[in-house]
């Protein structure tokens, strides 16, 4: 069959389940059509570089990936200026489709390559499949980012196990989930799990995020608990809670920070949950309450197990939906597959603000499902609770009340 083109394909910022399987599959169907597939290695660096890594695929090696966790492709999070942008790649190996696969910030940059091409009269289609364990991609409600679903599936296995360890050892445990801004896995996991207290930054929706907030909470459930006659339990918290917290509220935690090179605290350096159990013990020792708390952090181990049975369709149709959107000479656009299996653009354009940045889809505070777990799902002090709190503690019972703390 005679080369019709070339397409190239890279991955952006951290893995996700299901990257493969969005690979393997564009490959697959693209090799079909009689295109030739290539895979850069190291994203948008190697794709402005004078000598991009590649990889060229074949078949067997597209049927051999897709049912992998990790990604065939190294990725970067590597974000080019303006000033890098060339046309070299594009024209030296004839490519008619950039696809790009990743979260907010590669979709960003794949929209202002996309611009770049336009106006360099370049006719290169470009299509983004909206990848990332965050689910925070403006999709519509009820839509997932591909790998939230196996990413979430994993982090509540190990929450389960969890569980089960604060219930046989008497403790409480504090687990803190990836999410950057956003709270949709510690809520998924949270809830799946029916944890006693899941805090994520949406909640403060009518106050300010504080670690003081945070740690009542926590303790909030405790002592709930504690008149239900359960002396155990797991509270989960969003890593997205730091996003909305100043630079010196950090800092007054008195947490060993390592700082960079502009005197920021370095948060990837140090467990999230490691932070907050160190909070929680501080209170709880100050409130003379003897309760061991230990911490658990869900980060790198939940981002490259292999996809389950809902990523592995779910990714092969976003796969499908690249080449049917190509052939409809759809670019600047995320792919999309809605709840039927229908594909549809999401044109970037249309997602941007002024800057050309995508503002990130948060955890709807305001569906039915947020208010049943929150409202039915928690463990938490209420007023109606208050007598009960002082026949097991000398404190003072509203500051630990959830509703007071955040203002609902």
């Amino acid at each position: 069959m005679k080369n019709k083109g070339s397409i190239a394909i890279l991955a952006g910022g951290g893995p996700a389940p299901g990257i493969n399987t969005v690979i393997g599959t564009i490959a697959k169907v693209f090799l079909k059509d009689g295109y030739r597939v290539i895979g850069l290695h190291g994203g948008f660096e190697s794709l402005f570089a004078g000598k991009p890594q590649t990889v060229d695929f074949d078949y067997p090696y597209a049927e051999d990936i897709y049912k992998r966790g990790g990604s065939a492709l190294r990725m970067s999070r590597y974000k080019p200026k303006d000033g890098e942008f060339n046309t070299s790649f594009f024209e030296k190996n004839d490519i008619r489709l950039l696809v790009t696969i990743g979260g907010d910030d590669t979709a960003s940059t794949a929209n202002r390559i996309s611009k770049y091409l336009s106006e360099q009269n370049i006719e290169i289609q470009n299509l983004h499949v909206p990848k990332t364990i965050d689910n925070d991609l403006p999709l519509p409600e009820g839509q997932p980012t591909f790998g939230y679903q196996s990413a979430k599936d994993e982090g509540v296995r190990i929450a389960q196990t969890v569980y089960e360890d604060a219930r046989t050892s008497g403790n409480w445990f504090i687990v803190s989930a990836m999410g950057r801004e956003a709270g949709h896995l510690a809520f998924g996991i949270g809830a799946a799990c029916h944890y006693p207290m899941i805090i994520i930054p949406e909640m403060f929706n009518k106050t300010e995020v504080s670690f003081d907030k945070i740690i009542n909470l926590v303790i909030s459930a405790i002592l709930k608990r504690k008149i239900l006659g359960l002396n155990y339990g797991v509270a989960v918290i969003s890593e997205g809670v730091f996003h909305f917290m100043s630079e010196g509220e950090i800092k007054s935690s008195n947490i060993n920070f390592t700082f960079d090179e502009h005197g920021h605290p370095e948060l990837g350096n140090v467990s999230k949950a490691h932070i907050f159990n160190i909070l929680l013990q501080r209170k709880l020792k100050e409130l003379e309450i003897n309760i061991k708390s230990r911490p658990v952090e869900l980060g790198y181990e939940i981002r490259c197990v292999k996809p389950i049975a809902f990523d592995l369709l779910y990714c092969s149709l976003l796969g499908y939906g690249v080449k049917k959107l190509f052939d409809q000479n759809v670019s600047g656009a995320m792919v999309t597959s809605d709840p039927k299996g229908d594909v549809k653009p999401l044109y970037l354009k249309d997602l941007t603000d002024h800057k050309g940045k995508i503002k990130p889809r948060l955890v709807n505070m305001s569906s039915q499902k947020s208010k049943m777990v929150f409202e039915d799902g928690l463990q938490f002090i209420t007023e109606k609770d208050y007598k009960a709190v002082k026949e097991f503690f000398d404190l003072d019972p509203k500051e630990f009340d959830f509703k007071k703390i955040l203002n609902w």
